[in-house]
């Protein structure tokens, strides 16, 4: 796991407050929405915004790429390599 990885494993169970998981509960490579992490549309507002905040990074939601992005902590992570600041 990357340091991108973990920071981000890190940013989702502190914005979301998933007390009860660390980031070694959290498959890098397993879907966030749905039967993975099991995520809704609130949750992707709020690591939206979080993720925003830390790494300064504007999302389009209206991009069909996003959903992408937000498939796993690992796309994720590789998102935010090639877009932070």
């Amino acid at each position: 796991m990357n340091e991108t990885e973990q920071a981000l494993k890190e940013l989702i169970i502190e914005a979301l407050n998933l007390e009860d998981l660390g980031p070694e509960d959290i498959d890098s490579s397993a879907p966030l929405f749905g039967e993975g992490l099991g995520l809704d549309s609130i949750d992707a507002l709020e690591l939206g915004v979080a993720i925003r905040h830390k790494y300064g990074i504007d999302l389009d939601i209206d991009s069909d790429e996003i959903r992408t992005h937000f498939e796993s902590v690992a796309n994720l992570a590789l998102f935010v390599d090639s877009n932070g600041s």
